[in-house]
């Protein structure tokens, strides 16, 4: 039988922990394989592989290069693929691996988070063609002087959507150890529900701010390439939920989901001459310090200065400390304060567009519990408020009673 349509199949690290977890892997492959799809599949390092390996480099040597991190990290996601490989050809069909170099998915040089610029799909389809089910190394690629590269925490998310784009494959199954896209974490909000559907721009918030389910990037591939992505357990056959193009009933959805991301530190900066060019420079400072900024609050308090403020990932405030300390007397800085003792709690909606009321029903629902919000920020389908990290999970459980995130979206008072 002739096989034409290309699907990729992404499986997480929990999904391929351990012998059984892989042959389970392997039997999905098979499956669409003997549907008639040609089937690219794409993997994490087994487990907690990845965090021992970082623990081993860290042991001898404190502050690892990120060149030989790449090296070392890399090697995770291949001892995968290759075992993948090995579980489908016991199983007796045809199976091929390959690293990101191999297959020449070009990213540039920022090791331990690299972007991909782009992929050669030749070798790829000629393995398809032949009847193999190819299987590729996620987390991995390898910039134009050949030195291995790794995407950052997540990263296989975006090697799967990619290749998806890539091959042209109308859907990439992206397998974790949850059924599907929830509300709100389901950790922290026992009563989070899972969402049949959500957009690719609401998906898009909620992963930059804190929830672990997808990586923004392979989202912004998705949207880029109109792939559909289906987050979906790799323990049943069950529908999970669809991340794809907005559509008209969404905006009868108040709040899709709430998200908390601990892993913060703020950076306030006070007194900033308030002259034209001085946030480019602090913020053209921040990019070349390989600094990635989030949220950002500038408030003219007089003619003469300003305060600056900005949230970063946790992993890049040593960086951000450094770059801030740098430029702040060439701002006119007259002060700095740092925080990391913050948590953001967010409500996302596509449905905020056609509603009001999202910001008055947050606040009031914080005010009542009694905790104070130190600075808002928005966007056009997003509200966010830092918190102390201490009352972060009070925060959420309290908005997402308030929003009833924990009932599907029909049984929801508000819905239209």
């Amino acid at each position: 039988m002739a096989k034409s349509e290309i699907i990729v199949q992404k499986f997480g690290g929990t999904s391929v922990a351990n012998a059984e977890k892989i042959k389970r892997a392997a039997q999905r492959a098979i499956k669409a394989f003997d549907e008639g799809k040609q089937v690219v599949v794409v993997a994490s390092a087994r487990g907690q592989q990845t965090d021992e390996l970082i623990a081993d480099a860290l042991e001898v040597n404190p502050n690892p290069p990120k060149r030989e991190m790449d090296q070392l990290l890399s090697t995770g996601e291949q001892q995968s693929v290759s075992l993948i490989a090995m579980a489908i050809e016991a199983m007796g069909h045809k199976a091929i691996s390959f690293t990101g170099a191999q297959i020449k998915m070009i990213t540039d040089s920022v090791h331990t988070k690299a972007r991909i610029k782009s992929i050669d799909t030749k070798r790829i389809k000629k393995c398809l063609d032949e009847g193999n089910i190819v299987i590729v190394a996620g987390f991995q690629g390898i910039d134009k002087d050949e030195n291995i590269t790794t995407l950052g925490r997540g990263g296989s998310d975006t090697s799967a959507v990619a290749l998806a784009a890539a091959l042209k494959a109308k859907t990439c199954d992206i397998y974790t150890d949850v059924d599907g896209v929830y509300t709100t974490d389901p950790r922290i909000f026992k009563e989070a529900v899972k969402m049949d559907q959500i957009s690719y721009d609401e998906i898009l918030e909620m992963a930059s701010l804190g929830a672990g389910v997808m990586h923004g990037r392979s989202i912004e591939f998705g949207k880029k390439y109109n792939v559909t992505i289906h987050v979906r357990s790799s323990m049943s056959d069950k529908k999970g939920t669809l991340i794809t193009h907005e559509v008209p009933q969404m905006e009868g959805i108040l709040v899709s989901g709430a998200t908390i991301e601990k892993n913060l530190a703020k950076v306030s900066m006070v007194g900033v001459d308030n002259k034209p060019g001085n946030a480019a420079k602090i913020f053209a400072h921040l990019a070349g310090a390989k600094v990635s900024v989030n949220d950002i609050i500038q408030t003219e308090v007089s003619e003469e200065k300003a305060n600056v403020s900005f949230t970063v990932n946790k992993n890049d405030f040593t960086d951000a400390k450094k770059a801030v300390e740098e430029i702040r007397d060439k701002v006119g800085c007259q002060n700095v304060f740092y925080r990391d003792d913050i948590a953001e709690i967010s409500v996302i909606g596509v449905g905020m567009r056609t509603h009001y009321g999202v910001a008055n029903l947050m606040f009031g629902t914080l005010a009542k519990e009694k905790i104070n919000i130190d600075s808002i920020t928005t966007s056009e389908i997003r509200i966010s408020c830092i918190v102390d990290k201490n009352q972060g999970d009070k925060a959420l459980i309290s908005v997402c009673k308030a929003f009833e995130l924990d009932k599907p979206v029909e049984k929801r008072s508000y819905v239209k």
